[in-house]
């Protein structure tokens, strides 16, 4: 009796989607994810240029003092980024992104003051360009003291300013932010036992829930069944 060969089948390469985008806070991973996406199934990245605000250092060394500055900022690259991804959309180019167009005004709410955010939201409000809503957006959930360790570890010196306080409020504003958020389905990750960027099982976890979702919002935790 002669054995049958031992048939092997490779990931699907095809994009599941045509547009997907991953969020989070600092140091959750967002970045590395994307890239690993795209390598899977074929598609264009484009990333956040967050880091590159002038103001960004001065903002985590003093963020009352350089908010607003360094807002307008941030509301100047999200309509650099809108703009590109219309573009693309408007080629049908398969694109996964690591910051989310529609994410408004996320963190002027959590930085700006009472007399600041309405003239935050007025100037933002002209320079705003409209961007497709993603398929998917995927939430990259983790604790503050998680993000803090992969901050750490990467020793940026800029992060490494990142007040405590900050990094706890933007973490509460991210839920409070997709709790709400319907825009687009999301898939909401606990990233903090996932390590996609050198794991391809861990990879292969999030892209397979990726790729079998249906509903507008999932949950997914390594080892259980969300």
């Amino acid at each position: 009796m002669t054995t049958p060969p031992l048939t092997v089948t490779a990931p699907d390469t095809r994009p599941p989607l045509r547009y997907i985008a991953i969020e989070g806070p600092i140091g959750v991973g967002k970045t590395a994810l994307a890239t690993r996406l795209a390598q899977r199934w074929s598609m264009q990245t484009l990333f956040d240029t967050s880091a590159d605000n002038p103001f960004l250092e001065r903002f985590y060394r003093d963020t009352t003092r350089h908010a607003l500055s360094a807002q307008l900022h941030f509301a100047l690259q999200r309509e650099s980024h809108a703009r590109r991804v219309a573009a693309l959309r408007a080629d049908d180019v398969p694109l996964v992104t690591d910051v989310l167009a529609q994410k408004s005004d996320l963190l002027a709410r959590l930085t700006l003051g009472a007399d600041e955010l309405p003239l935050y939201r007025a100037l933002a409000a002209r320079l705003d360009a409209a961007a497709p809503p993603p398929d998917l957006v995927v939430y990259l959930q983790a604790t503050p003291e998680v993000l803090f360790a992969r901050i750490q570890k990467r020793a940026n010196p800029v992060e490494l300013q990142i007040p405590d306080a900050y990094l706890r409020a933007l973490c509460d504003s991210y839920n409070e932010f997709f709790y709400h958020y319907d825009d687009a389905p999301v898939l909401t990750v606990g990233a903090e036992h996932l390590n996609p960027q050198d794991s391809d099982d861990d990879l292969a976890l999030i892209a397979g829930r990726i790729e079998t979702m249906r509903g507008r919002k999932e949950f997914f935790v390594k080892g259980t069944s969300l």
